[in-house]
């Protein structure tokens, strides 16, 4: 315990100077964006001669970059993540509003596929060779090969357009239904917060095709890492050895289990912390109003401080999933050193 209390000390104390860079490269890559804010604000309006730089005035983007970049980071640190240029709402009351809807589809996404790829994975390692194993081994290159966007236009086509069982994709609610007061910004969880039951049911209908897709198209690589990692398992010589003298099966499956998890974790870890800002094309898809899809709407506008925040806040979440997987690393096997 002394030890992972230090190791998250050390990873907080690291985390300050690499969200500065974060800040710093995100500021540049933003602003080297083609287009002019000012201009796309304006709309029409930016023939009127001086008003594209009046606007630029206003926004401050006609003072130089580094000290743009200075005020930026002034503000930051007093906890203004600046405004949306288009929204005129503050970055910080966006990014909350949003990113709930985000969090919510890809952990349960997350957490259906790794109880799937663990349950198979080791049901398939049992006969390396059987029909399970084959036919899995060809799923995982088809969904490799697969974009996730295709997925869910598939599955919108028969689950919706063919078989008529799922609602169409235009959201977390269908249009007949008032969406519950926002307290967490979960639908679900708001819904059973306010005992509204239709609300319950339409945004768990709405959550049904999103995740599939999720699920289809990430659960192959947890398959495959869990089939291969329990298959190899299976022939170490401890193993070997606890069969020969006759331990009970649920036993060693626990032991190949405890053994094999640190690969796993690692797969996870990758899933999930890519997931924040890799679901933004099935959120487009399905319409879910959530993180990534707001953010490619701010960069289609090219709205900084969005888009800044964006990136500073999946920076921060990358940095907390492997300092957890690091941290589980050394629960799991009692080998690693933090």
């Amino acid at each position: 315990m002394g030890r992972i209390l230090s190791y998250i000390i050390r990873r907080v104390g690291l985390l300050i100077p690499q969200l500065l860079v974060v800040t710093l490269l995100s500021f540049s890559l933003v602003h080297l964006l083609p287009g002019d804010p000012a201009t796309l604000i304006l709309g029409i309006a930016a023939t009127v001669p001086g008003a594209r730089e009046a606007m630029r005035a206003r926004l401050g983007l006609d003072q130089p970059l580094p000290v743009q970049y200075g005020k930026y980071l002034q503000h930051l640190l007093q906890g203004d993540w600046g405004s949306s240029f288009f929204t005129q709402q503050p970055v910080l009351k966006d990014l909350a509003t949003r990113l709930p809807s985000t969090l919510e589809l890809i952990t349960v996404s997350l957490a259906i596929a790794v109880l799937l790829g663990l349950a198979v994975g080791m049901l398939a390692a049992r006969r390396p060779t059987g029909i399970l194993n084959r036919f899995l081994t060809w799923y995982g290159f088809l969904a490799g090969a697969i974009p996730d966007f295709w997925m869910g236009l598939l599955l919108i086509f028969i689950g919706y357009s063919v078989w008529h069982l799922l609602p169409a994709p235009i959201g977390q609610l269908s249009l007949s239904v008032t969406a519950p007061p926002a307290r967490t910004h979960l639908l679900p969880l708001d819904s059973v917060l306010a005992g509204d039951g239709t609300a319950l049911k339409s945004s768990l209908a709405h959550l049904i095709l999103p995740v599939l897709t999720l699920v289809l198209v990430y659960t192959a690589p947890l398959l495959k890492i869990t089939s291969v990692s329990v298959t190899n398992m299976q022939h170490s010589p401890f193993i070997v050895a606890a069969r020969a003298h006759g331990m009970k099966q649920r036993i060693i499956n626990w032991y190949i289990l405890r053994n094999v998890l640190p690969p796993i974790i690692t797969t996870i870890g990758v899933i999930y912390a890519f997931l924040l800002g890799g679901a933004v094309l099935v959120e487009t898809v399905f319409s879910w109003n959530g993180f990534g899809q707001f953010i490619v709407q701010s960069i289609l506008r090219k709205d900084f401080f969005p888009v800044q925040g964006f990136v500073l806040v999946a920076a921060a979440f990358t940095m907390f999933v492997y300092a957890v997987v690091d941290i589980l690393y050394a629960v799991v096997d009692p080998r690693v050193r933090l």
